[in-house]
């Protein structure tokens, strides 16, 4: 593996990474287009759909880690919403992680796709004032959010993503959590679902180790500094990021798939 590859290995888990802690995703959805099309644009081997899966499940694992590390003490981890969500959503992963062994390279994207499109299609409807309440005053519905993160684990499960990009708008949209404690509670919930997602992929050998120890690296040194650059902006810019890169993804991929 040359210096090329490997510095480009380390600017795409950088960039996800950086993402994913700025925005509460684990970034899988900036690193698996990313992994799929650049190495082969710029004339290096492409990964396989199943690699570029395993390969994300091991980078979000280890980047929303850095990014909860980082609002740890900032008083928006939202430790019941954690638990529930956590739980339902781990479940969800592993057996969705375990099972897209069966399924063909083309049925991993679309899978991802749907994911994608879902996301950016929630994250343009209009959402309530949530932002001005007190944490500590606010309330959510657990068994829709049980239930919620079960059904996003399953998904994420297949793609090797931890399901951020769907977190942040259900719990926006549906939830009615606040945007700063959305972010924080999300990255959380997002390093359990990575969990069981790694370990599904591990099992049964859809990881590319030298890959995924580059992403490793990135993601220690990227997720911390998004986190800070996060905590600074308006919440409604943030937002806006959010709906705008999810959006792009989304198109790209079905464009790729029809």
């Amino acid at each position: 593996m040359d210096i090329a590859w490997i510095l480009t290995i380390l600017l795409i888990g950088f960039l996800g990474s950086f993402v994913s802690g700025m925005l509460g995703i684990g970034g899988a959805i900036i690193n698996f287009p990313m992994l799929l099309y650049i190495p082969p644009l710029l004339g290096f081997a492409a990964f396989s759909a199943h690699e570029v899966s395993g390969i994300s499940a091991i980078q979000v694992l280890f980047a929303a880690l850095s990014g909860v590390w980082v609002y740890r003490k900032g008083g928006y981890l939202n430790k019941s919403l954690i638990i529930y969500m956590g739980s339902a959503i781990l479940t969800g992963s592993f057996i969705g992680s375990f099972g897209s062994k069966f399924l063909s390279e083309s049925g991993i994207n679309i899978v991802y796709g749907i994911l994608a499109l879902i996301a950016a299609v929630m994250m343009f409807i209009p959402k309530k004032q949530i932002d001005d309440q007190p944490m500590q005053a606010v309330t959510f519905n657990k068994p829709w959010a049980v239930l919620l993160a079960f059904i996003v684990g399953i998904g994420s499960g297949i793609v090797g993503a931890a399901g951020g990009f769907l977190l942040v708008p259900i719990m926006l949209v549906v939830l009615g959590i606040p945007t700063r404690m959305t972010i924080a509670s999300s990255l959380a919930i997002t390093f359990i679902s990575s969990i069981g997602g790694t370990v599904g992929k591990l099992i049964t050998g859809q990881v590319e180790y030298y890959p995924a120890l580059i992403l490793i690296v990135s993601s220690l040194i990227a997720a911390p500094l998004g986190a800070k650059v996060g905590g600074k902006l308006n919440t409604k810019f943030l937002q806006i990021i959010l709906a705008v890169l999810i959006l792009a993804t989304a198109i790209k991929i079905w464009m790729d798939i029809l």
